[in-house]
């Protein structure tokens, strides 16, 4: 496979300037930039699988957003390729701010104080980076793989107790049902395969599950996949369960460090947004949508993401709007990181719709991503400068440039997406 960005082979800015230019008026096309694919772990059972869906759902740009990982780029830029549909290529990271754990101070996960979710956007394809930065990514790789392992290890012993007749080795799970990394989520989908393959009958399963839930009763109807894998997390692999392991200090950076390594990967640092929770809840740290934007800027940090399923339109409007009134970097996506097979068209809570101005403001995201993807491939520095502050002034130009290179990719300028 070729080991070259496929930017290297685009023509020179002004020459894509020109071509967009001469297409006439340029149009919105829909965006999904942040799924997760088998590489961390997916409702996708193969990458190809959310480009289809993408194809029928008449999405163009795709943005793959793997946990600690950049090991799907390669088949993940074939696809692209073969699907006529713009790649973005992104990471994500579990960080750990310490000041802010200490003080019980909720991030943007809502059960664990301190602990910070952090995208890298844009980054390079074939990732080049640093050896200090690409050292610290494969200790995170390590510390997560040697946690689920000992979550194996913990649940076979539970196992055996229950005398179930059956257990679990980690290099078999991972063969099975990842790549390079098992998560929680492999080992809650493996237990409910295993349960279902050794079980016939309805009644002999749910008594299964009861002594595993250490007699709760289970609550999913049992041909519901996402629940039982969900009750099988919550009850044996989190906090208090009988195969939860606590993760280790070294499996967190700082979020220094996280920027440090998105940065040496050429990438843009970005906070994803919770808001709004079902009940209407928000975190400490997001309750207030100016002082998060000053935090934010305060720490290096022009760029946010948001997964529009999770949040009510009015909410998700408001604070889109606030944002990209200051120039942020803004892009939408869909996660696909639980065993729940979504629409891969990014939509509000209830199925609500974005109206065009959020579809636009998604649109506008990917446009600078794709140009400083290109940019950076090229040689060029991207949409962030030397300090790694953005360049906030030339959103404008961003955009225009990033639409241009889109439009190159698929080839299909002035497509009118909108009924």
């Amino acid at each position: 496979m070729n080991n070259q960005s496929i930017f290297k082979s685009f023509p020179d800015r002004q020459t894509l300037l020109d071509d967009i230019k001469t297409a006439g008026e340029q149009k919105v096309l829909l965006v999904n930039g942040h799924f997760h694919t088998p590489f961390s772990f997916s409702a996708f059972t193969e990458i190809e699988q959310a480009f289809r869906m993408a194809k029928a759902e008449g999405i163009q740009v795709l943005g793959i957003n793997d946990f600690y990982t950049t090991d799907g780029y390669a088949e993940f830029v074939a696809l692209a390729q073969k699907y006529n549909i713009f790649p973005l290529f992104n990471i994500e990271f579990m960080s750990l701010q310490k000041d802010l754990q200490a003080r019980g101070i909720r991030v943007n996960d809502p059960a664990n104080p301190g602990r910070t979710y952090m995208s890298g956007k844009g980054l390079t394809q074939p990732l080049v980076i640093g050896e200090d930065a690409l050292s610290l990514l494969q200790q995170v790789q390590t510390e997560s793989n040697i946690q689920t392992a000992e979550m194996v290890d913990k649940l076979n012993s539970f196992l055996k107790e229950l005398n179930a007749g059956f257990s679990f080795t980690f290099d078999e799970l991972k063969a099975r049902y990842a790549k390079n990394m098992l998560r929680e989520r492999h080992i809650s989908k493996a237990l409910r395969v295993a349960i279902d393959e050794k079980f016939d009958s309805k009644e002999e399963k749910k008594s299964f599950y009861k002594q595993l839930f250490s007699g709760k009763e289970v609550k999913s109807e049992l041909n519901n996949v996402t629940g039982l894998e969900n009750e099988i997390r919550g009850n044996l692999l989190k906090t208090g369960g009988r195969a939860f392991v606590p993760e280790d200090p070294k499996a967190f950076l700082s979020l220094e460090q996280v920027k440090e390594v998105i940065l040496s990967g050429g990438g843009i640092p970005c906070y994803p947004v919770l808001l709004d929770d079902a009940k209407g809840n928000f975190t400490d740290y997001e309750k207030n949508k100016v002082a998060l934007y000053e935090e934010l800027v305060s720490k290096g940090i022009y760029s946010v993401e948001l997964i529009p399923g999770r949040n009510t339109f009015p909410v998700l409007k408001d604070f889109v709007t606030y944002f990209r009134s200051k120039n942020f970097l803004i892009t939408f996506g869909t996660e696909h990181n639980t065993p729940q097979l979504d629409p891969i068209k990014v939509s509000c809570s209830a199925g609500v719709e974005l109206d065009t101005d959020l579809e636009q403001i998604g649109f506008e995201g990917a446009c600078i991503l794709a140009a400083h993807q290109y940019l950076v491939a090229n040689g060029n520095e991207g949409y962030l400068n030397s300090t790694g502050s953005a360049k906030s002034s030339q959103y404008d130009s961003f955009v225009e440039l990033g639409h241009a290179v889109i439009s190159h990719f698929v080839g299909q300028i002035g497509i009118e997406f909108y009924g």
